[in-house]
């Protein structure tokens, strides 16, 4: 069976998505889906191509079990719209920029991460790149409470073979 993908995005793919995208692994592991399910991300735009992701957001992710160092930026290409199951834009103005870039054969495949979290009160991923350790703590607590729903999500929708 072909595995469901999933590609996070936010604006340099170093700190929102890359913590979307551990996050993600590590709580399809606990439901036993990560065989079914691969996930990636991208940023919307080429600033940090290559680079791991920020210290800040490497160190708050590690506090809670996520291990992102083997992570490394890279931006989002045409091909992400057509190979990709969801792709997931943290923010609105990810979302826009993915709505321009993806054909619109493929645009049903977009939406908000948080859009898996209806609960949680916040539309979106704030960046927490210009601020303090709060906001990346801010982005964790965002990213599981989608995460949680993303997984229910998957587990009815992929099929196990």
């Amino acid at each position: 069976m072909k595995p469901t993908r999933v590609l996070m995005c936010c604006t340099g793919n170093i700190c929102r998505s890359p913590t979307a995208e551990g996050v993600l692994r590590a709580k399809l592991a606990v439901a036993g889906l990560a065989r079914h399910v691969q996930v990636d991300s991208a940023g919307t735009h080429g600033y940090h191509v290559g680079a791991p992701p920020d210290d800040r957001t490497q160190s708050r992710a590690l506090q809670r079990g996520y291990n992102l160092s083997a992570q490394r930026a890279r931006a989002v290409v045409s091909a992400d719209f057509e190979r990709f199951d969801l792709v997931l834009g943290m923010d609105d103005d990810n979302l826009e920029w993915l709505a321009k870039a993806c054909p619109a054969l493929f645009a049903h495949k977009l939406r908000l991460l948080m859009s898996f979290a209806p609960d949680a009160r916040c539309a979106v991923v704030p960046d927490p790149y210009y601020g303090g350790p709060a906001g990346f703590d801010r982005v964790l607590d965002l990213v599981e409470a989608a995460c949680d729903g993303l997984v229910l999500h998957l587990a009815k929708a992929t099929p196990r073979g």
